[in-house]
């Protein structure tokens, strides 16, 4: 594999390791409402990627801004419809995720980035016309094994992972489609505009400022090692790899979250999770085998 492919392949497998130990900061907080979470972390991160742009990517921000006044206004427009249905797909992602990892349960956090793939691949492949071989679509097949075999214990899990992943399945093909300009500023471009978005639900419903330290600690852990870094590295990886193989590598998230269930919060795992979640593995590397072949033939040469 070209090293140009390869930067963007690892871009996408750090994102989504990250995203794999996401459950402990919020179970940190479970105490706070979901919406409060979902408020200060997006508030935080805010503030966090604009002092990084202002300080270290100007010249990237001028240079967006510089595109935006030259396109047409045509095109100005479909840019800013993307952005809006991006950020609002954004934030009911976070939104429900962080709702059921704190409220339902940490399977069916899990769940939700296992179903997530098979919508990312598809709405690739039927929406941007991305082409999957016969292999990938096997790999696409035993995935779906896997999910159903682990939906068979609570139908109830299962909607809210459906629910989860569709959101961040819309959120990625926008993404693929929005291309041009720094990811980084897009992302910032975001968060401004979901801040915009949350602020009258948040007078409406506010609940007094946290003074908890340990709440604001796990909060800036998620904005900076849980938000920003991973989302700024897929939406990086998308300028590489298609949709279809990000959205597959999305199966790295629920096998760690499915470690870090068993090793950290102790829960007890039934025989048929681990063969689901094996299929699962299994999935991923064989969807992926082209590209793992072209690395392990360039590290041999």
């Amino acid at each position: 594999m070209e090293k140009s492919n390869l930067k963007y392949l690892l871009a996408a497998l750090g994102s989504f390791a990250l995203w794999g130990f996401f459950a402990i900061p919020l179970r940190n907080i479970k105490s706070f409402p979901a919406e409060e979470i979902l408020y200060y972390r997006i508030f935080t991160s805010l503030i966090c990627i604009w002092v990084a742009i202002l300080l270290f990517r100007r010249k990237q921000l001028k240079a967006d801004i510089q595109v935006i006044r030259d396109i047409t206004p045509a095109k100005r427009k479909t840019y800013a419809w993307q952005l809006l249905m991006a950020t609002v797909f954004l934030m009911m992602n976070w939104y429900t995720f962080i709702y059921a990892v704190n409220n339902v349960s940490l399977t069916s956090a899990a769940f939700a980035y296992m179903v997530c793939p098979l919508l990312t691949a598809f709405g690739g492949f039927l929406i941007l016309k991305e082409p999957l071989s016969g292999l990938k679509l096997l790999s696409l097949g035993l995935a779906l094994v896997s999910i159903v075999f682990l939906a068979t214990g609570s139908l109830t899990e299962v909607l809210w992972s459906t629910v989860i992943a569709s959101f961040y399945a819309g959120y990625l093909l926008i993404q693929r489609k929005m291309q041009g300009l720094d990811k980084l500023n897009v992302l910032a471009a975001q968060f401004a505009l979901a801040v915009l978005i949350l602020l009258p639900f948040y007078f409406f419903r506010h609940h007094g400022f946290p003074d908890s330290s340990w709440f604001w600690l796990n909060i800036l852990a998620i904005a900076i090692i849980f938000t920003i870094i991973p989302l700024f590295l897929s939406l990086y990886a998308l300028i590489g790899i298609p949709s279809s193989t990000l959205g597959i590598m999305i199966y790295i998230n629920p096998i760690i979250a499915f470690a870090v269930a068993i090793l950290y919060f102790g829960q007890i795992i039934s025989l048929n999770q681990v063969y689901a979640y094996a299929t699962l593995l299994f999935s991923v590397i064989l969807f992926n085998s082209k590209q793992l072949r072209e690395i392990f033939v360039a590290k041999s040469n």
